[in-house]
C-alpha cells in the first residue's frame, strides 16, 4: 500500500487548506482511510477516519465543525478540507490506513500504513 500526501502549505489563522492523499496498492473497500498530525514536541494525534465503503466519518473534537474529511472512490483519493484554521492546527498531517477497518480508530499504532506526510503551518 501506498499513500501519497499532498496539499499542505502555509496559511494565515482563519484561512482554509485542502490536503489530498492518493492511495494504491490494494482495494480499499473494508479499509479505514484517514489524517493523523504531530506538532513539535508533541505525539501523532489523530484528526479524522472514513470508511471507505459505506462513508462513516469520525472526527476529533478539536477539528469538529472546521474540518471535513472526504474521499473519491473512483480515484482512490482522500481529501481533508480545513477551515477556519488556527495555530494549533500547524504540524506535519499524516495519511494513514488500516483494513480492516477497526472501532479503535483514534489510535496511531492501529494503523499499520502511513504516508509520508506534509506540513501545515498556520500563522497568527
Amino acid at each position: 500500500v501506498q499513500l501519497q500526501a499532498s496539499g499542505g502549505g502555509l496559511v494565515q489563522a482563519g484561512g482554509s487548506l485542502r490536503l489530498s492523499c492518493g492511495a494504491s496498492g490494494r482495494t480499499f473497500g473494508n479499509c479505514a482511510l484517514g489524517w493523523f498530525r504531530q506538532a513539535p514536541e508533541k505525539e501523532r494525534e489523530f484528526v479524522a477516519v472514513i470508511k471507505w465503503s459505506g462513508g462513516t466519518t469520525f472526527y476529533d473534537d478539536s477539528v469538529k465543525g472546521r474540518f471535513t474529511i472526504s474521499k473519491n472512490t473512483a480515484k482512490n483519493t482522500l481529501y481533508l478540507q480545513m477551515n477556519s484554521l488556527k495555530p494549533e492546527d500547524t504540524a506535519v498531517y499524516y495519511c494513514v490506513a488500516r483494513c480492516p477497518h477497526t472501532v479503535a480508530y483514534y489510535l496511531a499504532n492501529e494503523y499499520a500504513y502511513w504516508g509520508q506526510g506534509t506540513q501545515v503551518t498556520v500563522s497568527s
